[in-house]
């Protein structure tokens, strides 16, 4: 009983402390996640354009906003508590 009890408190702090990330580790998904996003997008701008410097144009200018905006998407979605357990 004892050592369930034990475990079973082991088991609440391990995903509490799973539940949260830190700043570093949002950010390095945000860059990872770019980088195949901006790859898909340049691939896509070259199909439509024909061109691979305007493909890369358009690459290179989303990946500046969109790591931005995915970086504070995922901190706000971290604060949430809907979801985790």
């Amino acid at each position: 009983m004892f050592l369930d009890l034990h475990l079973s408190r082991k088991n609440k702090e391990k995903n509490t402390n799973a539940a949260k990330e830190s700043i570093s580790r949002s950010a390095l998904k945000a860059i990872s996640w770019r980088l195949v996003g901006t790859l898909d997008t340049i691939l896509i701008a070259y199909f439509i354009t024909g061109t691979i410097s305007q493909a890369l144009s358009i690459g290179f200018i989303e990946w500046g906003t969109k790591i931005v905006l995915y970086f504070f998407h995922e901190r706000l979605w971290n604060k949430l508590r809907w979801g985790k357990k």
